[in-house]
């Protein structure tokens, strides 16, 4: 790593190194991704973005993308006018425009032997947590089988989302959901100033942020732009959503070729630090931020392997206390009644009951569809003191 300041000053914050990274969600912007004129897509600027993903790819790294631009292709195409348009309105657009936008970034991954999944959510999916589990488990999956998720809001029918809502806090949400360790905001702008620098020409780029704290905060300035619903404001929120669950964060300059490339090789742009890392950061979510709705009492086999870092198989539990749904927190207790962990567990209380003590294999019998392996998975669960 390379210090962002004179190396004379120990103390100065370091910047994070880009390839160092490996699980990333990259939000691209609707003012970088469409062709405010024509209204269509910037074919060469979005095939030298997925140059830089295919790039990622290849190492190894997993990528999620959020992408805005449904609204503003589909407002085009139904010949809507130019300014704020009405929910409605927003909503028809958005519908015959993430046609345009999935199909596009699908063709362009393509070309690179990558494969692409669509998936709409809204803000209510990463925080409800049976909706949370099914999204993250959704977007994992997608991950383990080398796709690459293609995330954008499901415009065509939020309502508080279209009107007040940003794909840069989404992607906060996204990426803290799937532990993601970096999250890149591509914007109109290379990255935090001092002062917002179409209005004050001294202003200067702020190349570290070690933590949010008021003073950032008070210099955040609003939407730039008609195609953009986001603004620096927001991308400051979103960095607090992201950096508070151990995910870093980068803004830095759409307006460029090879975006990434270019964070990677040292360009201008603002990091924001987290002291965290996603996964303890999580961990200590579910271990003390959750109200526990039940408890899986377990045998010794399966508190052994829990403690190996295996999942927990409705096999290794014996008892069910409580009322609860898929996704709430559940404390996991020993024979001898000693708290173990808490995880958010996959089943219902009554589909737990009745699979408990049982193969994963017999699940479909029991319950008549198929389920899930685990009770709860150790992605789920965080055991003693994390």
């Amino acid at each position: 790593m390379t210090s962002t300041d004179s190396t004379s000053d120990a103390t100065a914050p370091k910047t994070p190194v880009f390839t160092d990274f490996r699980r990333i969600v990259i939000k691209v912007g609707s003012a970088l991704l469409v062709d405010r004129e024509h209204g269509r897509v910037k074919l060469a600027w979005l095939t030298s973005l997925v140059e830089d993903i295919a790039t990622l790819h290849g190492r190894g790294c997993e990528v999620m993308v959020v992408s805005s631009g449904a609204i503003a292709l589909g407002r085009t195409v139904l010949g809507l006018p130019k300014g704020p348009l009405k929910l409605e309105d927003s909503q028809a657009a958005a519908a015959v425009g993430q046609i345009t936008l999935s199909r596009t970034w699908a063709q362009i991954l393509g070309h690179y032997g990558i494969t692409a999944g669509q998936v709409l959510l809204t803000l209510g999916d990463t925080e409800e947590r049976r909706r949370y589990l099914n999204a993250r488990s959704t977007l994992g999956r997608l991950m383990d089988l080398k796709a690459v998720p293609i995330i954008n809001e499901n415009d065509t029918v939020a309502t508080t989302e279209i009107r007040y809502g940003d794909n840069d806090r989404l992607a906060a949400r996204v990426a803290t959901m799937a532990s993601a360790d970096l999250l890149v905001l591509l914007s109109d702008i290379d990255g935090l100033y001092t002062a917002p620098p179409a209005q004050d020409p001294s202003a200067t780029l702020i190349p570290v942020v070690p933590r949010i704290g008021a003073e950032i905060e008070a210099i955040a300035g609003d939407a730039g732009s008609e195609l953009s619903r986001g603004g620096m404001r927001t991308k400051i929120e979103a960095g607090k959503i992201a950096t508070s669950a151990g995910t870093h964060m980068v803004i830095a300059s759409g307006h460029v070729k090879n975006p990434l490339k270019r964070i990677r090789e040292g360009g201008r742009c603002t990091w924001f630090l987290t002291s965290a890392n996603p996964v303890r950061a999580r961990k200590s979510w579910i271990a003390g931020a959750l109200e526990p709705r039940g408890t899986l009492h377990l045998d010794d086999g399966a508190v052994a392997a829990l403690r190996r870092g295996a999942s927990l198989l409705p096999a290794g539990v014996k008892r069910v206390e409580g009322l609860f749904d898929r996704g709430d927190a559940v404390v996991l207790r020993g024979p001898d009644g000693a708290e173990v962990g808490r995880g958010l567990v996959a089943y219902d209380s009554t589909h737990a009951a009745r699979i408990m003590g049982r193969s994963t294999h017999e699940i479909e019998t029991l319950l008549g569809v198929p389920g899930r392996s685990e009770m709860v998975h150790r992605d789920d669960m965080a055991l003693g003191v994390e």
